[in-house]
Protein backbone atom coordinates (compact mmCIF):
# COMPACT_ATOMS: atom_id res chain seq x y z
CA UNK A 1 0.00 0.00 0.00
CA UNK A 2 3.01 2.32 0.36
CA UNK A 3 3.11 2.71 -3.49
CA UNK A 4 0.86 5.59 -5.10
CA UNK A 5 1.80 3.89 -8.84
CA UNK A 6 -1.25 4.02 -11.22
CA UNK A 7 -1.73 1.15 -13.52
CA UNK A 8 -4.43 -1.27 -14.38
CA UNK A 9 -4.63 -4.15 -12.30
CA UNK A 10 -4.79 -6.18 -15.58
CA UNK A 11 -3.74 -9.97 -15.02
CA UNK A 12 -0.61 -9.83 -16.67
CA UNK A 13 0.59 -7.23 -13.84
CA UNK A 14 -1.04 -9.52 -11.28
CA UNK A 15 0.13 -12.30 -12.35
CA UNK A 16 -3.59 -13.99 -12.16
CA UNK A 17 -6.32 -15.59 -14.56
CA UNK A 18 -9.81 -15.64 -13.57
CA UNK A 19 -12.23 -18.24 -14.09
CA UNK A 20 -15.35 -17.44 -16.29
CA UNK A 21 -17.38 -19.69 -13.90
CA UNK A 22 -16.23 -18.06 -10.42
CA UNK A 23 -18.72 -17.17 -8.61
CA UNK A 24 -18.56 -13.94 -6.48
CA UNK A 25 -20.62 -13.68 -3.71
CA UNK A 26 -18.56 -16.07 -1.07
CA UNK A 27 -15.61 -13.78 -1.89
CA UNK A 28 -17.58 -10.88 -1.66
CA UNK A 29 -18.88 -12.20 1.55
CA UNK A 30 -15.79 -12.66 3.37
CA UNK A 31 -13.76 -9.81 2.88
CA UNK A 32 -16.63 -7.66 3.68
CA UNK A 33 -17.13 -9.16 7.43
CA UNK A 34 -13.40 -8.65 7.49
CA UNK A 35 -13.29 -5.30 5.88
CA UNK A 36 -16.78 -4.15 8.30
CA UNK A 37 -14.97 -5.82 11.34
CA UNK A 38 -12.16 -3.77 11.40
CA UNK A 39 -13.93 -0.68 10.39
CA UNK A 40 -15.63 -0.70 13.07
CA UNK A 41 -13.42 -1.36 15.61
CA UNK A 42 -11.28 1.82 14.13
CA UNK A 43 -8.97 -0.02 13.00
CA UNK A 44 -6.82 1.19 10.45
CA UNK A 45 -4.09 -0.87 10.02
CA UNK A 46 -6.64 -3.90 9.47
CA UNK A 47 -8.42 -2.06 6.96
CA UNK A 48 -5.52 -1.35 4.90
CA UNK A 49 -4.52 -4.75 5.21
CA UNK A 50 -7.57 -5.77 2.77
CA UNK A 51 -6.54 -3.15 0.15
CA UNK A 52 -4.50 -3.92 -2.72
CA UNK A 53 -0.86 -2.58 -3.41
CA UNK A 54 -2.03 1.05 -5.27
CA UNK A 55 -5.69 1.27 -4.21
CA UNK A 56 -7.79 4.60 -3.86
CA UNK A 57 -10.57 5.38 -1.90
CA UNK A 58 -13.06 8.13 -2.89
CA UNK A 59 -15.45 9.65 -0.10
CA UNK A 60 -17.96 12.04 -0.71
CA UNK A 61 -19.06 14.00 2.69
CA UNK A 62 -19.30 10.52 4.64
CA UNK A 63 -15.85 10.94 6.22
CA UNK A 64 -14.34 13.53 5.52
CA UNK A 65 -17.27 15.96 5.41
CA UNK A 66 -15.25 17.09 1.39
CA UNK A 67 -14.88 15.55 -1.72
CA UNK A 68 -11.66 13.53 -1.57
CA UNK A 69 -9.45 10.90 -2.81
CA UNK A 70 -7.04 8.78 -1.26
CA UNK A 71 -4.03 6.61 -2.45
CA UNK A 72 -0.76 5.52 -1.31
CA UNK A 73 0.71 7.37 2.03
CA UNK A 74 -2.54 9.41 2.44
CA UNK A 75 -4.72 6.58 2.38
CA UNK A 76 -3.19 4.82 5.37
CA UNK A 77 -3.12 8.46 7.54
CA UNK A 78 -6.72 9.01 6.61
CA UNK A 79 -8.26 6.03 8.10
CA UNK A 80 -6.28 6.14 10.97
CA UNK A 81 -7.16 9.97 11.60
CA UNK A 82 -10.94 9.19 10.30
CA UNK A 83 -12.03 5.43 11.38
CA UNK A 84 -12.53 6.52 15.18
CA UNK A 85 -14.37 9.88 14.49
CA UNK A 86 -16.51 8.69 12.26
CA UNK A 87 -17.56 5.74 13.83
CA UNK A 88 -18.40 3.32 11.15
CA UNK A 89 -21.24 0.63 12.28
CA UNK A 90 -24.23 -1.47 10.79
CA UNK A 91 -22.62 -2.65 7.72
CA UNK A 92 -24.95 -4.57 5.16
CA UNK A 93 -24.18 -5.62 1.81
CA UNK A 94 -26.48 -5.57 -0.69
CA UNK A 95 -26.51 -8.96 -2.73
CA UNK A 96 -28.70 -7.51 -5.70
CA UNK A 97 -26.00 -5.44 -7.14
CA UNK A 98 -22.86 -8.18 -6.04
CA UNK A 99 -21.65 -9.43 -9.79
CA UNK A 100 -18.32 -10.26 -11.48
CA UNK A 101 -17.41 -7.70 -13.99
CA UNK A 102 -14.97 -8.24 -16.70
CA UNK A 103 -14.78 -4.62 -18.68
CA UNK A 104 -11.92 -6.05 -20.76
CA UNK A 105 -10.54 -9.32 -21.37
CA UNK A 106 -7.49 -8.77 -19.12
CA UNK A 107 -9.13 -7.19 -16.66
CA UNK A 108 -12.07 -8.26 -13.92
CA UNK A 109 -13.03 -7.24 -10.86
CA UNK A 110 -16.11 -8.26 -7.84
CA UNK A 111 -18.43 -5.17 -7.26
CA UNK A 112 -20.84 -4.92 -4.93
CA UNK A 113 -22.76 -1.84 -2.88
CA UNK A 114 -22.90 -1.66 0.63
CA UNK A 115 -24.56 0.53 3.43
CA UNK A 116 -23.51 1.93 6.94
CA UNK A 117 -24.07 4.47 8.77
CA UNK A 118 -21.54 7.47 10.68
CA UNK A 119 -22.09 8.98 14.01
CA UNK A 120 -24.16 11.53 12.24
CA UNK A 121 -25.13 10.00 9.27
CA UNK A 122 -26.26 6.94 6.88
CA UNK A 123 -24.03 6.10 4.08
CA UNK A 124 -23.88 4.12 1.23
CA UNK A 125 -20.40 2.47 -0.47
CA UNK A 126 -19.25 0.50 -3.50
CA UNK A 127 -16.14 -1.59 -3.34
CA UNK A 128 -14.79 -3.88 -5.90
CA UNK A 129 -12.20 -6.68 -5.84
CA UNK A 130 -9.23 -7.95 -7.73
CA UNK A 131 -7.73 -11.13 -7.65
CA UNK A 132 -3.86 -11.41 -5.59
CA UNK A 133 -1.13 -13.93 -7.07
CA UNK A 134 -1.58 -15.78 -3.56
CA UNK A 135 -4.92 -16.33 -4.09
CA UNK A 136 -6.80 -13.99 -2.26
CA UNK A 137 -8.73 -10.72 -3.50
CA UNK A 138 -8.34 -7.41 -2.18
CA UNK A 139 -10.42 -4.23 -2.96
CA UNK A 140 -9.01 -1.95 -5.00
CA UNK A 141 -11.06 0.40 -5.50
CA UNK A 142 -13.26 1.74 -2.28
CA UNK A 143 -16.23 4.36 -2.51
CA UNK A 144 -18.27 6.31 0.52
CA UNK A 145 -20.86 8.33 0.08
CA UNK A 146 -23.30 10.58 2.71
CA UNK A 147 -26.55 9.75 2.08
CA UNK A 148 -28.70 11.33 4.69
CA UNK A 149 -28.04 13.00 8.16
CA UNK A 150 -29.96 10.80 11.70
CA UNK A 151 -32.86 12.55 12.73
CA UNK A 152 -32.97 15.04 9.73
CA UNK A 153 -34.92 12.67 7.10
CA UNK A 154 -36.14 13.75 3.77
CA UNK A 155 -40.05 14.09 3.54
CA UNK A 156 -40.82 11.31 1.57
CA UNK A 157 -43.68 8.35 1.90
CA UNK A 158 -45.14 8.40 5.05
CA UNK A 159 -42.89 11.25 6.40
CA UNK A 160 -44.83 13.60 3.91
CA UNK A 161 -47.48 15.90 4.73
CA UNK A 162 -50.92 14.18 5.63
CA UNK A 163 -52.61 17.27 6.67
CA UNK A 164 -55.84 17.56 4.93
CA UNK A 165 -56.01 21.17 2.97
CA UNK A 166 -59.46 21.68 1.73
CA UNK A 167 -59.30 24.97 -0.16
CA UNK A 168 -56.11 26.44 1.15
CA UNK A 169 -53.17 24.80 -0.88
CA UNK A 170 -53.57 28.25 -3.78
CA UNK A 171 -52.91 30.77 -1.58
CA UNK A 172 -50.57 29.18 0.74
CA UNK A 173 -48.91 28.24 -2.29
CA UNK A 174 -48.73 32.04 -3.63
CA UNK A 175 -47.52 33.34 -0.78
CA UNK A 176 -44.60 30.64 -0.69
CA UNK A 177 -43.62 31.62 -3.45
CA UNK A 178 -43.50 35.16 -3.24
CA UNK A 179 -42.12 34.32 0.65
CA UNK A 180 -44.39 36.66 1.78
CA UNK A 181 -43.80 35.12 5.61
CA UNK A 182 -40.24 35.44 5.50
CA UNK A 183 -36.79 35.22 3.69
CA UNK A 184 -35.55 31.55 2.78
CA UNK A 185 -32.70 30.29 4.17
CA UNK A 186 -30.83 29.35 0.85
CA UNK A 187 -31.33 31.36 -2.55
CA UNK A 188 -30.06 29.59 -5.76
CA UNK A 189 -29.31 31.57 -9.07
CA UNK A 190 -29.71 29.94 -12.24
CA UNK A 191 -31.18 27.17 -13.92
CA UNK A 192 -29.92 24.00 -15.68
CA UNK A 193 -29.73 23.09 -19.31
CA UNK A 194 -29.69 19.48 -21.13
CA UNK A 195 -27.98 17.38 -23.84
CA UNK A 196 -27.66 13.76 -22.93
CA UNK A 197 -29.20 10.38 -23.17
CA UNK A 198 -32.53 10.41 -21.14
CA UNK A 199 -31.07 7.56 -18.91
CA UNK A 200 -28.51 10.03 -17.69
CA UNK A 201 -30.98 12.93 -17.35
CA UNK A 202 -33.79 11.45 -15.27
CA UNK A 203 -34.47 14.40 -12.08
CA UNK A 204 -34.51 13.79 -8.48
CA UNK A 205 -38.08 12.54 -7.25
CA UNK A 206 -39.79 12.20 -10.56
CA UNK A 207 -38.11 10.56 -13.44
CA UNK A 208 -38.84 10.80 -17.63
CA UNK A 209 -41.54 8.63 -18.40
CA UNK A 210 -40.94 5.83 -20.49
CA UNK A 211 -41.95 7.39 -24.03
CA UNK A 212 -39.79 10.49 -23.55
CA UNK A 213 -37.24 11.09 -25.89
CA UNK A 214 -33.59 9.96 -26.02
CA UNK A 215 -31.89 13.10 -26.24
CA UNK A 216 -34.61 15.96 -25.20
CA UNK A 217 -35.71 18.95 -26.99
CA UNK A 218 -35.01 22.50 -25.73
CA UNK A 219 -38.90 23.66 -25.51
CA UNK A 220 -39.86 20.02 -24.29
CA UNK A 221 -37.29 20.55 -21.48
CA UNK A 222 -38.48 23.91 -20.67
CA UNK A 223 -42.19 22.74 -20.52
CA UNK A 224 -41.13 19.82 -18.44
CA UNK A 225 -38.94 21.92 -15.40
CA UNK A 226 -42.22 24.37 -15.54
CA UNK A 227 -44.27 20.72 -14.59
CA UNK A 228 -41.49 19.98 -12.16
CA UNK A 229 -41.61 23.00 -10.55
CA UNK A 230 -44.92 22.91 -10.10
CA UNK A 231 -45.35 19.46 -9.18
CA UNK A 232 -42.94 19.58 -6.35
CA UNK A 233 -43.87 22.91 -5.10
CA UNK A 234 -40.24 24.45 -6.20
CA UNK A 235 -40.38 28.58 -5.37
CA UNK A 236 -39.23 29.88 -8.67
CA UNK A 237 -38.35 33.44 -9.78
CA UNK A 238 -38.66 34.04 -13.73
CA UNK A 239 -37.99 37.06 -15.68
CA UNK A 240 -35.44 38.20 -12.22
CA UNK A 241 -32.38 39.05 -12.17
CA UNK A 242 -30.22 39.02 -9.30
CA UNK A 243 -28.18 42.46 -9.56
CA UNK A 244 -26.22 42.23 -5.93
CA UNK A 245 -25.05 39.66 -3.68
CA UNK A 246 -23.26 40.66 -0.03
CA UNK A 247 -22.66 39.21 3.30
CA UNK A 248 -22.60 41.42 6.03
CA UNK A 249 -21.50 41.73 9.05
CA UNK A 250 -23.17 39.15 10.47
CA UNK A 251 -22.10 36.36 7.42
CA UNK A 252 -25.46 36.76 6.55
CA UNK A 253 -25.96 37.56 2.34
CA UNK A 254 -28.00 40.58 1.36
CA UNK A 255 -29.03 39.43 -1.97
CA UNK A 256 -30.57 42.43 -4.47
CA UNK A 257 -33.46 40.13 -7.02
CA UNK A 258 -34.39 42.57 -9.87
CA UNK A 259 -37.49 41.68 -12.20
CA UNK A 260 -38.93 42.45 -15.59
CA UNK A 261 -41.51 45.13 -14.00
CA UNK A 262 -38.84 47.03 -12.70
CA UNK A 263 -39.30 45.54 -9.57
CA UNK A 264 -37.15 45.03 -6.39
CA UNK A 265 -36.54 42.92 -3.59
CA UNK A 266 -33.57 42.33 -0.90
CA UNK A 267 -33.32 38.86 0.50
CA UNK A 268 -31.87 38.39 3.59
CA UNK A 269 -30.62 34.48 3.20
CA UNK A 270 -27.93 32.67 4.89
CA UNK A 271 -26.58 30.39 1.91
CA UNK A 272 -25.78 32.12 -1.74
CA UNK A 273 -25.85 29.24 -4.40
CA UNK A 274 -24.75 29.85 -8.37
CA UNK A 275 -26.10 27.53 -10.90
CA UNK A 276 -24.98 29.77 -13.98
CA UNK A 277 -23.11 26.63 -15.75
CA UNK A 278 -20.14 26.37 -16.71
CA UNK A 279 -18.69 29.82 -18.47
CA UNK A 280 -18.79 33.10 -17.47
CA UNK A 281 -21.68 35.90 -18.66
CA UNK A 282 -18.87 37.54 -21.29
CA UNK A 283 -17.22 36.13 -24.29
CA UNK A 284 -13.44 35.49 -24.96
CA UNK A 285 -12.59 37.01 -27.54
CA UNK A 286 -8.61 37.33 -28.87
CA UNK A 287 -7.05 40.58 -30.07
CA UNK A 288 -5.80 40.65 -33.31
CA UNK A 289 -4.80 43.45 -35.80
CA UNK A 290 -7.47 45.58 -38.37
CA UNK A 291 -10.48 44.44 -35.90
CA UNK A 292 -11.02 48.04 -36.36
CA UNK A 293 -11.02 48.39 -39.66
CA UNK A 294 -13.42 45.53 -40.49
CA UNK A 295 -16.22 47.02 -41.91
CA UNK A 296 -18.53 44.01 -40.80
CA UNK A 297 -20.00 43.15 -37.87
CA UNK A 298 -17.59 40.77 -35.18
CA UNK A 299 -19.17 38.59 -32.24
CA UNK A 300 -18.71 36.29 -29.84
CA UNK A 301 -21.28 33.23 -29.29
CA UNK A 302 -22.40 34.19 -26.46
CA UNK A 303 -24.19 37.03 -28.54
CA UNK A 304 -25.42 34.86 -31.10
CA UNK A 305 -29.72 35.24 -31.88
CA UNK A 306 -30.90 33.88 -35.05
CA UNK A 307 -28.75 32.18 -38.00
CA UNK A 308 -31.70 34.49 -40.14
CA UNK A 309 -30.03 37.61 -38.64
CA UNK A 310 -27.45 37.13 -41.31
CA UNK A 311 -28.93 36.23 -43.97
CA UNK A 312 -27.36 36.51 -47.55
CA UNK A 313 -23.74 37.25 -45.37
CA UNK A 314 -20.95 35.48 -45.62
CA UNK A 315 -20.57 34.04 -42.23
CA UNK A 316 -16.79 32.82 -40.35
CA UNK A 317 -16.92 30.95 -37.30
CA UNK A 318 -13.83 30.71 -35.80
CA UNK A 319 -13.78 28.20 -33.17
CA UNK A 320 -14.19 23.64 -33.64
CA UNK A 321 -15.64 23.02 -30.31
CA UNK A 322 -18.94 22.31 -29.69
CA UNK A 323 -20.51 25.76 -29.87
CA UNK A 324 -19.18 26.62 -33.11
CA UNK A 325 -20.72 22.98 -34.65
CA UNK A 326 -23.85 24.33 -33.48
CA UNK A 327 -23.30 27.61 -34.63
CA UNK A 328 -22.20 26.59 -38.41
CA UNK A 329 -25.24 23.44 -38.18
CA UNK A 330 -27.72 26.43 -37.61
CA UNK A 331 -26.34 28.75 -40.76
CA UNK A 332 -26.17 26.24 -43.20
CA UNK A 333 -29.67 24.86 -42.29
CA UNK A 334 -30.90 28.53 -42.79
CA UNK A 335 -28.93 28.92 -45.97
CA UNK A 336 -26.26 30.91 -44.52
CA UNK A 337 -22.93 30.68 -46.19
CA UNK A 338 -20.51 29.57 -43.47
CA UNK A 339 -17.25 28.36 -43.26
CA UNK A 340 -15.42 27.01 -39.95
CA UNK A 341 -12.26 28.07 -39.05
CA UNK A 342 -10.21 25.24 -37.06
CA UNK A 343 -7.59 26.87 -34.97
CA UNK A 344 -6.08 23.21 -33.78
CA UNK A 345 -6.81 19.86 -33.45
CA UNK A 346 -10.30 18.72 -31.94
CA UNK A 347 -11.84 15.17 -30.49
CA UNK A 348 -14.88 14.41 -32.11
CA UNK A 349 -17.09 11.41 -30.86
CA UNK A 350 -20.70 10.96 -32.23
CA UNK A 351 -23.58 10.44 -29.34
CA UNK A 352 -24.59 7.22 -30.80
CA UNK A 353 -21.58 5.63 -30.14
CA UNK A 354 -19.52 7.36 -27.80
CA UNK A 355 -22.72 6.89 -24.89
CA UNK A 356 -22.95 2.94 -26.03
CA UNK A 357 -19.14 2.76 -24.80
CA UNK A 358 -19.42 4.99 -21.88
CA UNK A 359 -22.43 4.05 -20.28
CA UNK A 360 -23.98 0.99 -21.51
CA UNK A 361 -25.17 -0.75 -18.44
CA UNK A 362 -24.85 2.10 -16.55
CA UNK A 363 -27.03 4.76 -18.19
CA UNK A 364 -28.81 2.83 -20.48
CA UNK A 365 -32.24 1.53 -21.60
CA UNK A 366 -32.28 -1.75 -19.20
CA UNK A 367 -29.65 -0.47 -16.90
CA UNK A 368 -30.04 -0.21 -12.31
CA UNK A 369 -32.42 2.96 -11.82
CA UNK A 370 -30.72 6.12 -11.92
CA UNK A 371 -29.79 6.47 -8.31
CA UNK A 372 -28.16 3.29 -8.33
CA UNK A 373 -26.36 3.99 -11.15
CA UNK A 374 -25.26 7.49 -10.08
CA UNK A 375 -23.58 5.34 -6.97
CA UNK A 376 -22.05 3.25 -9.47
CA UNK A 377 -20.42 6.27 -11.91
CA UNK A 378 -19.37 7.95 -8.99
CA UNK A 379 -17.19 4.90 -7.75
CA UNK A 380 -14.75 4.91 -9.88
CA UNK A 381 -12.02 7.64 -8.53
CA UNK A 382 -11.48 10.14 -11.63
CA UNK A 383 -7.66 8.57 -11.68
CA UNK A 384 -9.09 5.21 -12.04
CA UNK A 385 -11.19 6.49 -15.24
CA UNK A 386 -8.17 8.24 -16.59
CA UNK A 387 -6.84 4.60 -16.91
CA UNK A 388 -9.83 3.31 -18.66
CA UNK A 389 -10.55 6.27 -20.85
CA UNK A 390 -7.93 5.87 -23.46
CA UNK A 391 -9.10 2.21 -23.97
CA UNK A 392 -12.94 3.38 -24.35
CA UNK A 393 -11.85 6.17 -27.05
CA UNK A 394 -10.34 3.76 -28.94
CA UNK A 395 -13.73 1.83 -28.78
CA UNK A 396 -15.09 4.55 -29.61
CA UNK A 397 -12.80 5.36 -32.72
CA UNK A 398 -13.22 2.42 -34.22
CA UNK A 399 -17.47 2.64 -34.47
CA UNK A 400 -17.05 6.25 -35.59
CA UNK A 401 -14.20 5.59 -38.24
CA UNK A 402 -16.26 6.32 -40.99
CA UNK A 403 -17.27 9.37 -40.37
CA UNK A 404 -13.87 10.39 -39.01
CA UNK A 405 -12.25 9.27 -41.91
CA UNK A 406 -14.20 11.75 -43.83
CA UNK A 407 -13.40 14.13 -41.77
CA UNK A 408 -9.51 13.23 -42.17
CA UNK A 409 -10.25 13.48 -46.48
CA UNK A 410 -11.80 16.83 -45.65
CA UNK A 411 -8.89 18.07 -43.54
CA UNK A 412 -10.02 18.27 -40.23
CA UNK A 413 -8.01 17.84 -37.86
CA UNK A 414 -8.23 15.46 -35.17
CA UNK A 415 -6.45 14.20 -32.23
CA UNK A 416 -7.84 11.60 -29.30
CA UNK A 417 -8.56 14.34 -26.63
CA UNK A 418 -6.86 15.71 -23.40
CA UNK A 419 -4.45 12.65 -22.49
CA UNK A 420 -5.79 10.50 -25.40
CA UNK A 421 -8.69 9.87 -22.92
CA UNK A 422 -11.49 11.20 -25.17
CA UNK A 423 -14.56 12.96 -24.00
CA UNK A 424 -14.11 12.15 -20.12
CA UNK A 425 -10.83 14.38 -18.96
CA UNK A 426 -11.52 17.17 -21.42
CA UNK A 427 -15.08 17.59 -19.73
CA UNK A 428 -13.37 17.48 -16.30
CA UNK A 429 -10.10 19.70 -17.07
CA UNK A 430 -11.85 22.27 -19.01
CA UNK A 431 -15.75 21.92 -19.05
CA UNK A 432 -15.80 21.40 -22.65
CA UNK A 433 -17.90 18.29 -24.44
CA UNK A 434 -21.39 18.93 -23.94
CA UNK A 435 -24.00 21.02 -25.58
CA UNK A 436 -24.75 23.35 -23.22
CA UNK A 437 -26.46 26.05 -25.06
CA UNK A 438 -23.12 27.21 -26.70
CA UNK A 439 -21.40 28.40 -23.07
CA UNK A 440 -18.29 26.42 -23.28
CA UNK A 441 -14.34 27.06 -21.05
CA UNK A 442 -11.38 26.36 -21.65
CA UNK A 443 -8.00 26.91 -19.78
CA UNK A 444 -6.08 30.12 -20.40
CA UNK A 445 -3.06 27.05 -20.68
CA UNK A 446 -4.83 25.28 -23.91
CA UNK A 447 -5.97 26.10 -27.12
CA UNK A 448 -9.53 26.44 -26.58
CA UNK A 449 -10.11 24.96 -29.94
CA UNK A 450 -8.13 22.04 -28.96
CA UNK A 451 -11.62 20.52 -27.65
CA UNK A 452 -14.45 18.34 -27.75
CA UNK A 453 -17.31 17.79 -30.25
CA UNK A 454 -20.54 15.41 -29.63
CA UNK A 455 -20.95 14.82 -33.13
CA UNK A 456 -24.96 14.71 -33.66
CA UNK A 457 -24.75 15.77 -37.35
CA UNK A 458 -22.96 18.61 -38.19
CA UNK A 459 -19.47 16.93 -38.90
CA UNK A 460 -20.97 14.76 -41.66
CA UNK A 461 -22.25 18.09 -42.91
CA UNK A 462 -18.32 19.09 -42.99
CA UNK A 463 -17.79 15.77 -44.46
CA UNK A 464 -19.86 16.63 -47.13
CA UNK A 465 -19.02 20.44 -48.09
CA UNK A 466 -22.20 22.45 -47.34
CA UNK A 467 -19.88 23.42 -44.06
CA UNK A 468 -16.95 24.93 -45.62
CA UNK A 469 -13.55 24.53 -43.71
CA UNK A 470 -10.41 26.34 -43.19
CA UNK A 471 -7.81 25.23 -41.52
CA UNK A 472 -4.00 25.60 -43.41
CA UNK A 473 -3.04 28.67 -41.59
CA UNK A 474 -3.38 30.98 -38.85
CA UNK A 475 -4.88 34.66 -38.45
CA UNK A 476 -2.54 37.00 -39.58
CA UNK A 477 -5.00 40.23 -39.27
CA UNK A 478 -8.35 41.48 -40.30
CA UNK A 479 -8.92 43.35 -43.35
CA UNK A 480 -11.76 45.84 -44.21
CA UNK A 481 -13.44 42.85 -46.05
CA UNK A 482 -12.63 39.62 -44.29
CA UNK A 483 -9.72 37.82 -42.82
CA UNK A 484 -5.84 37.17 -44.16
CA UNK A 485 -3.83 34.60 -42.92
CA UNK A 486 0.06 34.02 -42.16
CA UNK A 487 0.26 31.78 -46.03
CA UNK A 488 -0.99 35.07 -47.43
CA UNK A 489 -4.80 34.01 -48.31
CA UNK A 490 -7.65 35.45 -47.41
CA UNK A 491 -10.87 34.90 -46.61
CA UNK A 492 -13.86 37.34 -47.29
CA UNK A 493 -16.41 37.79 -44.49
CA UNK A 494 -19.53 39.87 -43.40
CA UNK A 495 -19.57 38.81 -39.97
CA UNK A 496 -16.99 36.90 -37.85
CA UNK A 497 -17.96 35.08 -34.40
CA UNK A 498 -15.66 33.64 -32.32
CA UNK A 499 -16.42 30.53 -30.47
CA UNK A 500 -13.34 30.58 -28.38
CA UNK A 501 -14.72 29.96 -25.01
CA UNK A 502 -15.98 32.00 -22.52
CA UNK A 503 -13.35 32.96 -19.53
CA UNK A 504 -13.07 32.11 -16.17
CA UNK A 505 -16.10 30.36 -14.30
CA UNK A 506 -15.97 32.99 -11.29
CA UNK A 507 -16.71 36.25 -13.53
CA UNK A 508 -20.57 35.19 -13.05
CA UNK A 509 -19.88 35.38 -9.12
CA UNK A 510 -17.93 38.51 -10.40
CA UNK A 511 -20.60 40.65 -11.98
CA UNK A 512 -22.49 40.23 -8.75
CA UNK A 513 -20.64 40.20 -5.70
CA UNK A 514 -17.62 42.24 -7.07
CA UNK A 515 -14.26 41.68 -7.51
CA UNK A 516 -13.25 41.80 -4.11
CA UNK A 517 -15.06 38.99 -3.10
CA UNK A 518 -14.97 36.71 -6.04
CA UNK A 519 -10.87 37.26 -6.09
CA UNK A 520 -10.72 35.23 -2.46
CA UNK A 521 -13.16 32.41 -4.37
CA UNK A 522 -11.07 28.86 -5.05
CA UNK A 523 -10.75 27.87 -8.70
CA UNK A 524 -14.29 26.54 -10.13
CA UNK A 525 -13.79 22.95 -12.17
CA UNK A 526 -10.69 21.64 -13.58
CA UNK A 527 -9.04 18.29 -11.26
CA UNK A 528 -7.40 18.83 -8.49
CA UNK A 529 -4.06 16.74 -7.17
CA UNK A 530 -6.61 13.97 -6.30
CA UNK A 531 -8.71 13.64 -9.16
CA UNK A 532 -11.58 15.74 -7.88
CA UNK A 533 -13.53 17.87 -9.24
CA UNK A 534 -12.49 21.71 -7.63
CA UNK A 535 -14.95 24.36 -6.54
CA UNK A 536 -18.38 22.88 -7.26
CA UNK A 537 -20.47 21.39 -4.59
CA UNK A 538 -17.74 22.01 -1.64
CA UNK A 539 -16.02 24.26 0.32
CA UNK A 540 -15.64 27.51 -2.49
CA UNK A 541 -13.83 29.86 -0.01
CA UNK A 542 -15.97 32.12 0.98
CA UNK A 543 -18.89 31.20 4.18
CA UNK A 544 -21.88 30.74 2.70
CA UNK A 545 -21.38 30.30 -0.68
CA UNK A 546 -21.70 27.84 -3.02
CA UNK A 547 -21.15 26.84 -6.90
CA UNK A 548 -23.07 24.09 -8.58
CA UNK A 549 -22.54 23.44 -12.66
CA UNK A 550 -22.33 20.61 -15.22
CA UNK A 551 -25.55 18.21 -16.79
CA UNK A 552 -28.42 16.76 -15.10
CA UNK A 553 -27.13 14.22 -14.09
CA UNK A 554 -24.33 15.94 -11.86
CA UNK A 555 -26.57 18.36 -10.46
CA UNK A 556 -29.41 15.13 -9.80
CA UNK A 557 -26.58 13.51 -7.73
CA UNK A 558 -24.63 16.49 -6.15
CA UNK A 559 -27.21 18.36 -5.64
CA UNK A 560 -28.19 16.67 -2.43
CA UNK A 561 -24.48 17.09 -1.73
CA UNK A 562 -25.14 20.51 -1.37
CA UNK A 563 -27.84 20.09 0.42
CA UNK A 564 -26.55 17.83 3.19
CA UNK A 565 -23.78 20.05 4.17
CA UNK A 566 -26.24 22.95 4.48
CA UNK A 567 -28.59 21.56 6.51
CA UNK A 568 -25.67 19.67 8.59
CA UNK A 569 -24.39 23.62 9.01
CA UNK A 570 -27.76 24.85 9.73
CA UNK A 571 -28.37 22.12 12.52
CA UNK A 572 -25.02 22.63 13.97
CA UNK A 573 -23.64 18.87 13.16
CA UNK A 574 -21.40 19.97 10.39
CA UNK A 575 -17.66 18.51 11.26
CA UNK A 576 -14.47 20.21 10.66
CA UNK A 577 -13.39 19.31 6.52
CA UNK A 578 -10.98 16.38 6.77
CA UNK A 579 -7.38 17.76 5.49
CA UNK A 580 -4.10 16.02 5.78
CA UNK A 581 -1.42 17.54 7.91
Amino acid sequence: MASTTNILPTFDRLGVTVPDDLNPKPIATEWFNLFSSAATNGNADAVVALFAEGALWRDILALTFDFRTFQGPSFHQFLVDRLAEVQMSEFKLKDDYLSLKRPYADLAWIEAMFTFETRIGLGSGVFRLIPQKEGKWKAHCMFTNLEDLKGFPEKLGSLRDTAPNHGKWEEARRRSVAFEDMDPTVLIVGALCLHDPVWYDHMPYLSFPPTWPVYTPAKKLANWLEHYAEALEIPIWTSSEVTAASPDASGMWKVTVSNSQGGQRIFTVKHLVFATGFGSYRGKVPIYPGMDEFKGQILHSSQHKKATDHAGKKVVVIGACTSAHDLCADYYEHGVDVTMFQRSSTYVMTTKNGWRVLFEGVYSENAPPADVADRLNASIPNRLTELLAPRKTLEIADADKELLDGLRKRGFRLNLGYKDAGFSLAVWENAGGYYLGGSHSSKEARNPDDDVSLDVGTSQMIVDGKIKLKNDSLIERFTSTGLKFENGSELPADVVVFATGVGDVRDNIRKVCGDALTDRCKPIWGLDAEGEIQGCWRDLGIPGLWYMMGNLAYCRFHSKHVALQIKAMEEGIFGKRYSLN
